[in-house]
């Protein structure tokens, strides 16, 4: 088995996924690039090796758990280790979602990308992480899905996005379950709030720059053995749920 940490990101090909592997790559791990475009993946994948880093590539989309499954079995082939899941796949759903006219459909499209396929994605790999010696999970949350900020006057939570932000919500709910399920063994696992950065994701109206974005994750991934556990944080710290 290699001895090299290794890690994985999901929508690894480009924005913060892919500066959160390269930020791990430059650490010295092995990263596995997760994305379902083959072209987007085999261009960061080499792009990151053009950097320094020791990327490959995982195909995965994680709304499919055949594919989900197949990248399981990829890395178990590519020197069977895991030490790190990063799950940063995600969508806004587009459009207009205010809760009274949304398309149910929209609702049920971003929870299958954002929650169920982080817990698709979380439960195809834990057999892998557990052997790791110091496994950390970071699922890519935002501080739009504190209920506690959301219910704040004067607190800014972005525009109304009864898919995005409630699936939000709903990741970090998940997040804290894993937590008290995984509570007592070497499994650290936390949410991740990135903060407003400058992808495709929003347009690229953010004021931060996906590097940025990237931090909070790669710290998260890196946390020593005492560190917290179902917890969520952007950079100045924790946020509260």
């Amino acid at each position: 088995m290699s001895e090299q940490t290794t890690a994985l990101v999901t929508g690894a090909n480009k924005g913060i996924g892919y500066e959160i592997a390269a930020g791990l790559g430059a650490l010295g791990w092995k990263v596995g690039v997760g994305a379902r475009d083959d072209q987007r993946r085999e261009d960061a994948v080499a792009k990151l090796r053009a950097g320094g880093a020791d990327a490959f590539g995982v195909p995965l989309d994680v709304t499919d758990q055949t594919s989900v499954d197949a990248a399981a079995a990829l890395i178990e082939e590519n020197g069977g280790r895991l030490d790190v899941l990063v799950n940063n796949a995600g969508i806004t759903g587009g459009g207009s979602q205010m809760p009274t006219t949304v398309d149910p459909q929209t609702v049920r499209t971003v929870v299958e990308t954002n929650v169920i396929g982080v817990i698709r994605v979380t439960n195809a790999l834990l057999p892998l992480l557990r052997r790791s010696a110091a496994p950390r999970i970071v699922n890519i949350s935002s501080s739009v899905g504190s209920l506690t900020l959301q219910t704040t006057p004067g607190a800014e939570t972005g525009p109304i996005a009864v898919a995005y932000t409630s699936s939000k919500t709903f990741l970090n709910a998940v997040t804290v379950q894993y937590a008290k399920e995984l509570q007592g063994t070497n499994v650290l696992i936390n949410a991740a709030c990135p903060g407003f950065v400058a992808t495709d994701l929003n347009g690229f109206r953010g004021a931060g720059t996906p590097k940025e974005g990237a931090a909070i994750a790669i710290r998260l991934a890196t946390l020593p053995d005492d560190g917290p556990t179902g917890e969520f944080f952007n950079d100045a710290g924790p946020v509260p749920w």
